[in-house]
């Protein structure tokens, strides 16, 4: 066993409340979500930033020790990467991601550069009790969130929905939830695909809704096609126990990406408690793509259409005419998206009540 001092302790640890003053070991299980300690190894301008257990975006310089968890990422605009087969003392390993994802096989990307290159330094171990002569390397599922079954009625839910990475889901949902508390709604929510990163969460508490959580929560570090349904319910079945008065819930990455949304639309039960579906478009291809596949292979249909593709009155044109849909701007007219959000999930009665 060695001991070290962290500087910082990314977020995808979160609810291990680890310490600075930390203890290794050299056994290191290769699967995701073991939390690893490691030494920075490089210099970066842009990307190089870690998100802590606060939220905070931190800078990373050489030098720095840092704990993160092992874990794939599959990013359309960033780094991608896998958990090696082994994972020993002084391997070299990259930061997938801001979150303290850490893995192999990155490679450079445009704008983004190589990614940081880190010097595995041992697992980060946890002790029963006052005993310290042993112990297990830590794993994010340690102090995972019990689930929850799915039973009784549900609450409204609202579900964001994007056509790829940066489709503006978050800055609708932000929206979308300010205005619904302001008009006096409970509002719960959540992320159910994607890679460890609490920024998008900790957006919705900033803008009202409590309680929220993420896939990380429950001892995911990257949602997949097999886990993304289970955490879903999870997820789900959590937020309702709260009891709001609607749950609003983001799927991270895109409709056809891998991060587990189509699986999730797949499932029966959850695509049956979905009240309204707000459709984040980067432009009109994806889009009327988009309307296509939701309808043609899982039986859905957007209530609006935000993101992008409406920034002009070109694009929101094309909704209006083409796809038959509102479309309206989360930044540029955020009441009309929290209108056509209501309409969507049945809230317009309560909204006038509670006025």
């Amino acid at each position: 066993m060695k001991r070290v001092t962290l500087n910082k302790i990314a977020s995808v640890t979160a609810r291990l409340g680890l310490r600075k003053h930390a203890v290794l070991g050299e056994h290191i299980p290769a699967r995701a979500g073991t939390v690893v300690a490691c030494r920075v190894l490089t210099s970066k301008n842009t990307y190089n930033k870690l998100e802590d257990v606060h939220g905070r975006q931190v800078d990373l310089r050489p030098g720095d020790l840092i704990a993160g968890a092992l874990g794939q990422r599959h990013a359309l605009h960033g780094y991608s990467g896998v958990v090696p087969e082994r994972v020993e003392v002084g391997d070299h390993l990259h930061l997938l991601n801001m979150g303290g994802v850490i893995g192999s096989g990155a490679e450079a990307v445009p704008g983004l550069g190589p990614p940081h290159t880190l010097e595995v330094l041992g697992s980060v171990l946890t002790f029963a009790g006052l005993d310290r002569s042993g112990g297990k390397a830590a794993h994010i599922a340690d102090q995972a969130i019990e689930p929850l079954p799915l039973s009784g009625a549900l609450p409204p839910v609202l579900v964001l929905l994007g056509t790829s990475m940066d489709a503006g889901k978050t800055t609708a949902a932000a929206a979308v939830i300010t205005g619904l508390v302001q008009r006096g709604l409970r509002v719960a929510a959540g992320k159910l695909t994607g890679v460890s990163l609490r920024r998008d969460i900790l957006q919705m508490a900033d803008s009202g809704a409590a309680p929220v959580c993420l896939f990380t929560d429950f001892g995911v570090v990257t949602s997949s096609e097999d886990n993304a349904p289970a955490t879903a319910r999870a997820i789900l079945g959590h937020l309702a126990e709260s009891e709001p008065d609607l749950v609003v819930l983001e799927m991270g990455d895109g409709l056809l990406g891998s991060y587990g949304v189509q699986s999730i639309l797949h499932d029966v039960e959850l695509r049956r408690a979905v009240s309204c579906l707000v459709l984040c478009a980067q432009d009109p291809v994806g889009a009327w793509g988009a309307q296509q596949l939701l309808a043609e292979h899982y039986g859905l249909q957007a209530s609006v259409v935000s993101g992008p593709v409406s920034d002009t009155p070109v694009g929101r044109g094309f909704c209006r005419e083409r796809l038959g849909l509102p479309a309206c701007n989360a930044l540029l007219d955020p009441a009309a998206l929290v209108d056509a959000c209501a309409v969507g999930l049945g809230l317009e009665t309560k909204l006038e009540v509670s006025r």
